[in-house]
């Protein structure tokens, strides 16, 4: 199948799944295995991280009166009530800080897990499961937290330690996670939302440049016995990771209203179930038809 093409496909993949609790990462693994894409490429291993910078800027151009207007009340605060550590900018950070430490010391079992379908495919299940029962929870008790100027240090911490799930077992869904460690915490559904897509912001960006200063930027290096090779880049290679983040940008700016409208309306229940189907699908029938 042409590059060029298959890149239009996973692009549409990456913008469709980014900001719902499904999974990014599973969604265009299964899509690249089916596609015979060799997983293992660091090529690929690559374009999969980048093309999610994509939908991010989606993100930051759809959500720019709000970053704008929570820079330019910093440190204060909008009401004069806030201080440097627990301001939205600060606490966003912080969640950062708390997700990509622990992700960094674990890289190799994230790399490993990356490579397993049945991996994805139980924390699909299992991220389904949790989702439906914390949102049927909450629904039922009055949360404390109904706007993120109202979020306090522990809860910011709270979730960014929980997003660190989304990054050792792909499958889970860093929206998922954080969506639900919001809920946990105290937050409203959209409370939780709003602050899941704020920290998704710095954390795929950093990913994103790790990612390429690692495979294509940084030198040869010995790293753990082994020897880094820089990834070659040909003018083929870039006009296809270039269309995967084109459309993955235009595809995440029509998603993410709409699934802020479904979930203010409706919950995360359809989420949960499609992810259970799919996890049960991927545990019968994918080793067939994806592989291990």
């Amino acid at each position: 199948m042409n590059t060029y093409f298959l890149s239009v496909l996973l692009g549409i993949v990456e913008g469709l799944t980014e900001f719902l609790p499904v999974s990014s990462t599973a969604h265009l693994r299964i899509a690249e295995a089916l596609l015979r894409i060799d997983m293992a490429d660091s090529y690929w291993k690559m374009y999969t991280i980048v093309i999610q910078l994509g939908a991010i800027l989606a993100l930051c151009l759809l959500f720019m009166g709000r970053i704008v207007e929570f820079i330019r009340t910093f440190p204060r605060g909008e009401n004069g009530n806030k201080n440097i550590l627990n301001h939205p900018v600060s606490l966003t950070l912080i969640a950062f800080a708390f997700t990509s430490g622990p992700a960094l010391l674990l890289k190799k079992m994230i790399s490993k897990n990356l490579e397993s379908l049945h991996v994805m495919a139980m924390a699909l299940l299992i991220g389904g499961i949790v989702m439906w029962l914390v949102d049927a929870w909450t629904v039922r008790r009055d949360a404390g937290t109904s706007d993120i100027e109202e979020m306090n240090l522990p809860q910011a911490i709270w979730i960014g330690l929980c997003q660190t799930l989304s990054a050792v077992f792909p499958g889970t869904s860093r929206s998922m996670s954080t969506i639900a460690a919001g809920q946990i915490a105290g937050l409203t559904r959209s409370t939780a939302l709003e602050f899941s897509f704020l920290i998704s912001i710095p954390t795929m960006i950093a990913a994103t440049f790790y990612d390429l200063w690692k495979e294509v930027l940084h030198p040869a290096a010995p790293e753990a016995g082994e020897v880094l090779i820089p990834l070659v880049m040909n003018q083929e290679r870039w006009i296809v990771l270039a269309i995967g983040f084109v459309v993955s940008f235009i595809v995440a700016l029509g998603v993410v209203e709409w699934f802020l409208q479904w979930v203010r309306k409706h919950g995360l229940v359809l989420f949960a179930i499609y992810r259970i189907l799919l996890a049960i699908l991927l545990l019968t029938l994918g080793s067939r038809f994806i592989g291990r």
